[in-house]
């Protein structure tokens, strides 16, 4: 651990003077970016540590701390500040010199803070977050941090099952941080001064957070769970999630990096949730109901960016953006005000079947990149049974339609590994790509290319697909070389994960408690960052398994008995299990659902927010809508006309 008890502000700027020549890209480390804020650190009753545990250039791309950021920002009595992982190099100098980790804004350490929240996106982070702590020289297990100590907290759509990181963190976001944020901002200031147990009992009591401390954990002999259950009266025996009942306006002061990031470009999120049901995908499960922003708002949003960031692109987000109902009254008005301003539009997250040819072509007016697409199947077999069904004819006309408006590029994502894939399954993903980039040669010639990810299938909690064994490793070994060896040719670009990264994933996925000990290992052994391949050191994991006597293919490799009791049992986002298990039994039998916006399959999720909606004073979501998808669109154009677009 490092030793924070001789650092202040200055003393940090006088030692990075000394180093920052001496590390890649120093712009990481010295704050003072363009729209970043500094507040008066006396004046602040409550101070907030915002950290994601990477690096700087990863985590400024990231929407959600910016979000929380700006939402702590404007209560007038707290302040956020930013803090991101070291690269090695900086790592090194700061634990030679004893410099503990600190925040980008006025240099203070994170000790300092009343509250530090960690970002957990993905589960490759855990280590990175157990190697942040020790570098802020915070004990890394939360039962030895106590009042004395900034509050640890972690969200996330890792933190969905948060048992693999309990024993490090104290509380647990589960669910949409927006509002919430401020909530715990302001109960970690009313709550000063009692001792660190009574602390937690009262954040227990907002929901949305689990303190995992009040939760005991029973196995069965077999390794499996028994029972997870409140220690004492008071606390929920399920915690259910947070979420927003209406999306804030969209945040536009970005900040200005001061080094390229991984996405140079400001986000939008134009939609939150996914009603298509797709069995394999965690983030269309946990982030429903569906709530969409008004076109005028996010048109207000863009002109924004442009006046305060210098942005050059703006990328609209949603799971689905081709399902948000305005998308192409959206797309046209962009096209209309920003055509000759050089300003290019992404839209990362188009569905086949939902990007029309009118679509392509209002796009088409700003600057152009390449299309993005997940068929993710290529058999009617394998569609049905992920739910995602889209005929070959729909994927071709829709390379057509890109590629004879002048996009050279397309890109496909795939995934194998699904429950009951053959060979011949993978193989029509090959045959379905080869189809696809001929009809770009018929249209462009050799300009034309196909970029193809290829992703391995691992089962997530809060999904139809979390009792199914993930694929082994001679499966994927087979299926990969067969990729590999007919996917050679001009104009076709395979890329694909190594099945090692797979497996780490899906132990920490599907986990329980005890994995904290095996993250504990893994990290004193060396690990980090362990989201990059090349740092990723797969057999110190297994070193760590196997010395605290744990099986890791007891996490991967079984079918979940359909009684089983999960790790994450006790967290509610608002989906029965019920559902999801008479969806799996429905993707055994190669049975499918349509779009839950056409149609409702009584997943949980109306009642369990019913309250909510019912205290809205205008509703911001519907589930189910009375009109099928594309008369509801029609609909919408009335209710909202784009003579209302300032």
């Amino acid at each position: 651990m490092v030793s924070a008890s001789i650092m202040d502000p200055r003393r940090i700027e006088s030692q990075l003077e000394r180093h920052l020549l001496a590390v890649e890209k120093p712009g990481r480390y010295v704050g003072g970016e363009y729209n970043s804020v500094i507040k008066d650190w006396a004046r602040a009753d409550v101070k907030v540590a915002l950290a994601f545990p990477d690096i700087y250039d990863l985590g400024m791309s990231n929407l959600g701390i910016m979000n929380l950021y700006h939402q702590l920002n404007q209560q007038p009595n707290m302040l956020a500040e930013r803090v991101f992982s070291p690269w090695l190099d900086m790592e090194a100098l700061m634990r030679q010199g004893e410099i503990p980790l600190f925040s980008l804004e006025t240099k203070h350490l994170l000790r300092d803070f009343d509250l530090l929240g960690i970002s957990l996106p993905y589960e490759q982070l855990y280590t990175n977050a157990v190697n942040l702590l020790d570098l802020a020289g915070l004990p890394l297990l939360s039962r030895d941090r106590d009042e004395r100590y900034p509050l640890v907290i972690a969200g996330g759509h890792a933190c969905f099952n948060p048992e693999p990181m309990a024993d490090f963190i104290d509380a647990f976001v589960i669910g949409e941080g927006e509002e919430i944020i401020v909530e715990i901002a302001r109960a970690v200031g009313r709550l000063r001064g009692l001792r660190r147990q009574e602390q937690l009992r009262e954040i227990a009591k907002i929901q949305g957070m689990y303190v995992p401390r009040f939760y005991e954990v029973e196995y069965n002999d077999d390794g499996t769970i028994c029972s997870i259950a409140p220690k004492e009266p008071g606390i929920p025996a399920r915690v259910l999630k947070r979420i927003v009942i209406t999306l804030p306006k969209p945040f536009t002061k970005f900040i200005v990096p001061n080094i390229d990031t991984v996405h140079n470009r400001a986000p939008i999120e134009i939609m939150r949730g996914c009603t298509r049901g797709c069995r394999f995908c965690h983030a269309g499960m946990v982030t429903r109901p569906v709530r969409e922003r008004p076109v005028a708002e996010i048109m207000s949003a863009i002109a924004e960016i442009v006046k305060h960031t210098g942005f050059e692109e703006i990328s609209l987000l949603s799971l689905s953006s081709s399902d948000y109902v305005w998308v192409e009254e959206l797309a046209e008005e962009v096209n209309r005000v920003y055509k000759d301003a050089g300003l290019s539009l992404s839209l990362p997250s188009l569905r086949i079947e939902s990007a029309s040819a009118d679509l392509l072509e209002k796009i088409g007016g700003t600057r152009r990149s390449g299309f993005t697409f997940a068929p993710e199947a290529a058999t009617e077999k394998m569609r049905d049974l992920i739910n995602k069904y889209v005929p070959d004819e729909q994927v071709l006309q829709t390379a057509r339609d890109v590629y004879s408006r002048g996009w050279r590029t397309i890109k496909f994502y795939f995934m194998i590994g699904h429950p009951e894939e053959t060979l011949e399954d993978v193989q029509a993903i090959i045959d379905l790509c080869v189809k696809t980039l001929n009809e770009g040669a018929r249209i462009l010639g050799k300009k034309a290319t196909l970029n193809v990810g290829v992703s391995t299938f691992i089962p997530k909690p809060h999904t139809p697909f979390q009792w199914a064994p993930q694929d082994s490793r001679e499966s994927v070994d087979r299926k990969q070389r067969l990729l590999k060896r007919q996917m050679r040719r001009g104009g076709m670009h395979l890329r694909w994960n190594n099945y090692e990264d797979s497996e780490f994933e899906g132990w920490l996925s599907r986990g329980d408690r005890r994995l904290g000990a095996v993250i504990r290992r893994a990290w004193e052994l060396g690990c980090k960052f362990d989201a990059w391949q090349d740092q990723h050191q797969h057999g110190k994991w297994l070193r760590a398994f196997a010395e605290l006597g744990i099986e890791p293919d007891f996490y991967n490799f079984r079918e979940r008995d359909l009684e089983e009791v999960f790790p994450w049992d006790h967290i509610d986002v608002g989906i029965h299990k019920k559902f999801l298990r008479e969806d799996y039994l429905m993707s055994v039998k190669g049975e499918t659902r349509v779009d839950c916006r056409d149609k409702c399959f009584a997943c949980g999720i109306l009642p369990k927010f019913a309250k909510e909606r019912s205290t809205t004073e205008e509703m911001a979501w519907e589930c189910p809508p009375v009109t099928p998808i594309n008369e509801r669109r029609r609909a919408r154009q009335v209710a909202i006309p784009l003579s209302a677009i300032g």
